[in-house]
C-alpha cells in the first residue's frame, strides 16, 4: 500500500469547485472572458468563512494607497528629490549678489606711572580707557565666468529632473511589488479554500469508507488507505494556513505598515494591458517613451555634460565687481572715518599644474560611462518588455490549460467514485483521482493569479502606472 500526499503548489487563480458525487455529472464550463477570472464559487464558501473570522477587508487601491503613504523607500526617493532641488538654489545663489558684513568692538585700559618733580618729587599711577569699533560691509557680484555659473546651475537643474524620473519609478517599483504580494495573498487565499475542500472531502470519505469496512463490504485496509489520505490532507492544511499569513505578513511589508495581519483582501480581476499583443518593437518603443528610469538617464547625460562644460572652463579667467565700506572710531558711524571703496576684479588660474586637463577628462570619462548605461537601460527595457509579454502569453495559454485539467480531474474523481460504491473500483484508485483533482484545482488557481501578476509586471516594464481591475465578490 502507498501512502498518498496532497500537493498544493504555488500556483494562481480561482480555484476549481469541490469534488462532485457520483450522482452529479460535471458541470459544463462556461467561456472565459478575457480579462483575469476570479476565484471559483465552490471554494468562495469556504473562503468566506475565513474572511469572517479576519474581520476588514483591504482592497488593492487601499494596498497602494498604503504603499504610497508609507512605503520607506518612497519616503527616501522624496528626500533625494527635496535635496536634489535644494542643490539647484544652491546652484543659482551663484547669479546673485555675495554680501557679508563684519564688526568689532574693543574696551581697553593702559596703565602708566608719572613721577612728579615739583615739590620734592611723587610718584603716581595714570589709567587711560580707550574704545574703539570697526566695521565693514563687503559685497561682490558676478559678471561673467565664460559659462562656469551657468553651467552648474544647468546642470543641477538637470539633475533634479532626473531625480524627480527616478522617484517615480521608485513608485512603480513599489506599486509592482504591492500588486504581486497582494495577488500572492489571493493565491494563497484560493490555495487554503482548496485545502479546506480537499479536507471535508477527505473526511466525508472517510466515514463512507469506515461504514463499509464496519459492514464487511470493503477490507480494512480500505480505512487505513483512507487516513492515510485525511492525515496529508491536515498536513497541507496547515501548510497552507501557514502559507497565507506570510503571504499577509509580506503584504504588509510591501506596504509598509507595521500591523496585525488579521484581515482579507478583495478578489479582483485584471483586465488585459493594452497593447499586449502588440508586436515586441512596438511595445518597446512605448516603454522607452515611457519609463522614467529612461527620462532619468537621458537627463543624467544631459547634466554631465553641462558638468564636462563646466570643467572645461576652469581655464578661463572669471570678472566681478566688489565693494566695502569701514568705519573706524570710538563712535560708530559719527565720526568722520568711514570709508567706501568699490572695483572690478579679474581673477585667471594660468597655471594649475594640470588640474583642469585632469578634470576635464575625468568627466569625460563619466559621461561615456553614462551613455553606455543608457545603452544598457535599453537593451535591459526590451529585455524586460519581452519577458513579460511572453509571461502574459504563457499564463493566458496554461489558464487554458489548467481550466481543462480540472474539468478532467472533476470528472475523473466522479467516476472513480461511483467505480468505488459500485465494488468494481478500490480505495487507492479514489484516492489517486482526488490528489489530481486537488492538484488540478491548485494549478487553475495559480494560472489566475499568475496572470493577474504577469499583467501586472508587463504595466511595470511598459511605464505604466495605473492597472485596471474590477473588484469581484
Amino acid at each position: 500500500m502507498r501512502a498518498l500526499s496532497l500537493t498544493l503548489s504555488l500556483c494562481v487563480l480561482p480555484v476549481a469547485a469541490g469534488a462532485q458525487t457520483a450522482s452529479q455529472p460535471a458541470a459544463p464550463q462556461a467561456p472565459r472572458a478575457p480579462a483575469t477570472p476570479v476565484t471559483p464559487p465552490a471554494v468562495q464558501q469556504s473562503l468566506s468563512a475565513s474572511a469572517a473570522s479576519e474581520g476588514r477587508v483591504i482592497t488593492l487601491a487601499e494596498a497602494e494607497t498604503a504603499a504610497r503613504q508609507n512605503q520607506p523607500t518612497l519616503r527616501s526617493a522624496q528626500a533625494n528629490t527635496d535635496a536634489a532641488h535644494a542643490r539647484v538654489d544652491q546652484a543659482f545663489s551663484g547669479f546673485l549678489p555675495q554680501v557679508s558684513a563684519s564688526a568689532n568692538y574693543t574696551l581697553g585700559t593702559s596703565n602708566r606711572e608719572v613721577i612728579q618733580v615739583v615739590g620734592g618729587g611723587s610718584t603716581g599711577v595714570v589709567s587711560n580707557t580707550t574704545r574703539r569699533f570697526s566695521g565693514t560691509l563687503s559685497a561682490n557680484q558676478l559678471v561673467y565666468d565664460f559659462g562656469k555659473t551657468t553651467g552648474r546651475y544647468a546642470a543641477s537643474r538637470e539633475s533634479a529632473g532626473a531625480q524627480e524620473n527616478s522617484q517615480q519609478q521608485v513608485l512603480q517599483d513599489a506599486l509592482r511589488d504591492v500588486r504581486a504580494a497582494y495577488f500572492n495573498v489571493l493565491t494563497q487565499k484560493a490555495l487554503l479554500g482548496v485545502a479546506r475542500e480537499t479536507l471535508q472531502s477527505e473526511e466525508a470519505r472517510l466515514n463512507q469508507v469506515n461504514a463499509s469496512v464496519q459492514v464487511g463490504s470493503r477490507p480494512e485496509i480500505d480505512l487505513l488507505q483512507q487516513r492515510t489520505a485525511k492525515a496529508n490532507a491536515q498536513v497541507a492544511l496547515i501548510r497552507a494556513q501557514n502559507a497565507y499569513a506570510t503571504a499577509k505578513a509580506q503584504l504588509n511589508q510591501t506596504m509598509g505598515v507595521e500591523t496585525a495581519t488579521d484581515y482579507t483582501v478583495q478578489d479582483v480581476t485584471v483586465a488585459a494591458i493594452a497593447g499586449e499583443d502588440e508586436v515586441l518593437d512596438a511595445l518597446v518603443k512605448r516603454a522607452l517613451e515611457s519609463r522614467p528610469d529612461v527620462a532619468a538617464r537621458e537627463r543624467q547625460i544631459l547634466a554631465q555634460e553641462s558638468q564636462v562644460k563646466v570643467t572645461r572652463a576652469g581655464h578661463l579667467p572669471t570678472l566681478s565687481l566688489s565693494g566695502n565700506a569701514t568705519d573706524v572710531g570710538e563712535n560708530p558711524f559719527n565720526d568722520p572715518t568711514l570709508s567706501v571703496q568699490g572695483g572690478i576684479n579679474l581673477s585667471w588660474a594660468l597655471f594649475q599644474g594640470g588640474l583642469v586637463n585632469a578634470q576635464t577628462r575625468e568627466a569625460n570619462a563619466n559621461l561615456r560611462d553614462l551613455q553606455a548605461q543608457k545603452d544598457a537601460l535599453r537593451q535591459q527595457v526590451r529585455l524586460q518588455v519581452e519577458q513579460a509579454r511572453l509571461n502574459v502569453v504563457a499564463t493566458r495559454e496554461a489558464l487554458t490549460a489548467a481550466d481543462e485539467a480540472q474539468v478532467n480531474a472533476r470528472e475523473r474523481l466522479r467516476l472513480a467514485e461511483g467505480r468505488y460504491r459500485a465494488g468494481v473500483g478500490n480505495i487507492i484508485e479514489v484516492s489517486d483521482a482526488q490528489v489530481a483533482f486537488t492538484n488540478a484545482a491548485a494549478q487553475q488557481v495559480q494560472a489566475t493569479y499568475d496572470l493577474a501578476t504577469s499583467r501586472a509586471e508587463l504595466a511595470r516594464a511598459l511605464g505604466t502606472v495605473d492597472l485596471s481591475t474590477v473588484a469581484s465578490r
